[in-house]
């Protein structure tokens, strides 16, 4: 598999625009109907808008001329075509849009699941690493130029791409090459002013972008450790961090912004001065009779009408670049190669008997950071392993390692025999349960929390699922009940409480095979035995895996692995390894001494 590119909030240097914009067409794909309908809208409002100018040439030229009543028919027919072709510009605009807000929305929502998915498929490696607070900064600011460069593509660029050659048209057709000259030499400076200043200006708002998405990230972290912040007393600091970083924020800001009054000062100017050399010519034209005032007035009219989608351009092509720098992280985002891939055939997992085991696996995060060696168990079905050992030693890697979180770098994990790196990860997921030693709960109730194990479920089984967890008692005593939100992570429960939320969602989810990853660590000794005699009763006919580091725990168990330093040192049922003086006695003693301190304390 090839390396996984790195997701970076860095600034981008080199950006692929074409492939960016080559990136959006599946989004106007969908509906290719309505795009057709709405571009030919706009190309009969353009059409509609040219035809404008045409027509007040012809009524100015037949109001100069002296002429009777009978002729009053004549403007007012080009009077009412006059008014027509106005109306009809608005309407074929109006329908534009409507016909096109479907396609932006959908575009937008289309994408913004896209990237949902895509993170949730990123591995865990990725999301250890990533910068909470910047990716959502990103994202929304992704999702938001989609819809500005849909927008611009097809209803700026093209728009005035139409418009221009109407226009240049008629003036190169009807009129003498010294109008064509100053018009395209006024075009091309036009636009390789705007380019030029425009490029220039971009670096500022990259360090712009890169220096909001730092303070995003690090307000948000800051809130994040609210708990932290505060046991150290370090408001200061963080504000003062934010601080500095919005600081240079500011500043590239501040030249961005004053930049684009340079901008739009030089792009006035040539306006002005080409507006000034067309008129000169013309007025000269009709003094020596080869214009007319009504063509001096249509060459007048043209000439605004072309420099306004220009000065337009201008705008476009600068909200074009800034949202394709917004959007170019966001497409870095989505290039992110999944660590851990499903193969093409990959066939679902069959759980029949509920076999684990680690066949001669070696793992580590870093190359140069081996975390196990050699690892080389079995667990039966229905059976209760237990690994225990030092923190460091390599225990919850096996979790990480059997829910395939990462890829073993040797040997194999199986299941029933079958190598969990060859089925698909949402049918080996859907095999196991786990209760893990860190329970994050969404912001939500813990009716919801608790049926995210198996949303189908039914209250009586959820009721009977914290029962088991020895948790419903605790929810019934809560004003709200199961209706209770639990606060961002479950900050609002205690570290046992949000454990026994953990422990009644894997029994919920009706897994074969069950993984407790120092599943009791947050309680005190009471609700531990509690909990404890509830596990033994939730687990039976269960293959279970029970990562523990309080011995106590564990003394149940079928067998007991020890661990250090990422190897099995030795292996027992509790008074096999209690009968000779190891690692796991020598462990035993120590905690019962460490238990003994505490209740003489007390």
């Amino acid at each position: 598999m090839s390396a996984p590119h790195r997701y970076t909030d860095a600034p981008t240097e080199n950006r692929k625009d074409w492939a960016n914009i080559r990136a959006l067409m599946p989004y106007l794909w969908e509906y290719r109907g309505r795009v057709l309908l709405a571009l030919s809208s706009l190309i009969l409002a353009k059409v509609a808008n040219v035809g404008v100018p045409l027509v007040l040439k012809e009524l100015v030229d037949e109001l100069d001329v002296d002429a009777g009543d009978m002729l009053l028919a004549l403007p007012v027919a080009l009077l009412l075509a006059y008014g027509a072709l106005r109306l009809s510009a608005s309407l074929f605009n109006e329908l534009r849009d409507v016909l096109f807000t479907r396609v932006r929305y959908r575009a937008m929502r289309r994408l913004t699941l896209r990237t949902l998915e895509h993170l949730h498929k990123l591995s865990l490696r990725f999301h250890l690493e990533r910068k909470t607070g910047a990716i959502s900064r990103d994202l929304a600011r992704g999702a938001a130029s989609l819809s500005t460069l849909l927008n611009y593509f097809t209803f700026s660029i093209l728009p005035i791409m139409v418009e221009f050659l109407l226009v240049a048209g008629v003036l190169v057709s009807q009129y003498d090459m010294v109008f064509t000259f100053i018009i395209f030499g006024s075009v091309v400076a036009y636009v390789a002013f705007t380019f030029a200043v425009t490029n220039w200006r971009m670096e500022y708002r990259l360090a712009m972008n890169r220096y909001e998405s730092q303070a995003n990230n690090e307000a948000i972290e800051s809130l994040i450790n609210y708990e932290t912040v505060k046991y150290f007393g370090n408001e200061k600091i963080e504000l003062s961090r934010c601080d500095n970083t919005l600081s240079k924020w500011e500043d590239n800001a501040v030249i961005s912004q004053s930049s684009m009054s340079l901008l739009n000062f030089g792009q006035a100017a040539i306006i002005a001065v080409s507006v000034t050399l067309i008129m000169f010519f013309a007025a000269g034209e009709v003094r020596n009779g080869d214009m007319s005032i009504g063509d001096f007035v249509l060459v007048n009219a043209f000439l605004l009408q072309l420099f306004i989608p220009l000065g337009f351009l201008g705008i476009v092509y600068r909200q074009m670049k800034h949202s394709l720098t917004d959007m170019d992280q966001l497409i870095k985002l989505l290039d992110e190669v999944p660590e851990i891939q499903d193969r093409p055939d990959a066939p679902p997992l069959d759980v029949t008997r509920g076999e684990v085991r680690f066949e001669h696996v070696a793992f580590a995060y870093q190359d140069d950071r081996p975390i196990l060696h050699d690892i080389d168990f079995t667990i039966a079905p229905g059976k209760k392993v237990a690994v225990v050992g030092a923190s460091g030693a390599g225990k919850s890697t096996l979790a990480r390692l059997l829910f395939r979180f990462y890829d073993v770098k040797q040997g194999r994990v199986l299941i029933d025999g079958q190598d969990i790196s060859e089925v698909t990860q949402a049918s080996l997921r859907a095999a196991i349960g786990i209760v893990p030693q860190d329970t994050v709960l969404f912001n939500e109730s813990l009716q919801y929390n608790l049926a995210y194990a198996r949303p189908e479920a039914t209250q009586d089984e959820i009721i009977a699922a914290a029962k088991l967890a020895q948790l419903h008692d605790f929810v019934q005593s809560l004003p709200e009940g199961y209706d209770t939100v639990v606060g961002e992570r479950g900050l609002k429960l205690s570290g046992g409480e949000k454990q026994r939320v953990a422990i009644a969602r894997a029994i919920l989810k009706r897994p074969r095979i069950l993984i407790f990853d120092e599943a009791t660590s947050a309680l005190d000794s009471r609700s531990e035995q509690a909990i404890l005699s509830a596990l033994k009763v939730a687990s039976a006919d269960h293959t279970t895996l029970v990562i523990a580091h309080r011995l106590s725990t564990v003394v149940d168990a079928d067998r007991i692995l020890v661990m250090e330093a990422g190897r099995i040192v030795e292996q027992g049922d509790h008074k096999s390894l209690l009968s000779h003086a190891g690692v796991y006695e020598k462990l035993w003693a120590l905690q019962q001494h460490e238990r003994l301190e505490a209740q003489d304390q007390a």
